[in-house]
């Protein structure tokens, strides 16, 4: 968010393999070992009313499942809205956030991505053993993190150059891999 604030292109992409401070939804924390697992932020200055990106979490979790497939050859499904998960477990997670500028435009948009790549169980805390997974869990072989990356980043690439016109299809696909839909699903304030 600094580097946004700062005047950082679009498509600045940044990269780390530990993070000390990964957040989820709702001030969650986000474990995020060191050597693990792929945490990504890309920073898009889409130019637009908030409005037209209503759809942004929805097309990065699609764009993530390609990203997977391409990575670790096998699709995962998406627990609405933001997390990609197989298997009941949950493999990624993504937060979005946007900045306004006085005009009431989008100044920048930030989509941060944790991938669990070679986690085994043991590897996560307790608390989340039961609920967390790795590509490397579910494919039963080593993941290489720097091809989980480029994927990523090719994956959110493409989604970029499709963001403002090709909603339906984005939302068309985020709903094929969407594992709520159809479920009963309680909420929780």
């Amino acid at each position: 968010k600094a580097m946004a604030a700062q005047g950082a292109p679009h498509g600045t992409v940044l990269i780390a393999g530990h993070q000390t401070g990964g957040r989820g939804r709702m001030g969650r924390s986000f474990h995020s070992p060191a050597g693990k697992g792929i945490y990504m932020s890309i920073l898009l200055r889409p130019n637009c009313p908030p409005t037209e990106l209503m759809h942004l979490t929805c097309a990065a979790a699609a764009a993530m499942c390609d990203a997977v497939e391409n990575a670790a050859g096998f699709r995962p499904g998406i627990k609405w809205t933001n997390d990609l998960v197989y298997a009941r477990r949950k493999l990624a997670g993504i937060l979005t956030e946007l900045s306004l500028n006085p005009a009431g435009k989008v100044d920048y948009a930030i989509i941060g991505i944790g991938i669990n790549c070679c986690q085994q169980p043991h590897d996560f805390p307790p608390e989340i053993r039961d609920i967390a997974g790795s590509l490397t869990s579910v494919t039963g072989r080593p993941v290489d993190p720097a091809r989980v990356a480029a994927a990523m980043a090719d994956s959110l690439w493409q989604m970029d150059r499709e963001l403002l016109s090709g909603k339906t299809q984005m939302l068309d696909r985020y709903r094929a891999a969407c594992v709520t839909l159809g479920q009963e699903i309680s909420l929780l304030r």
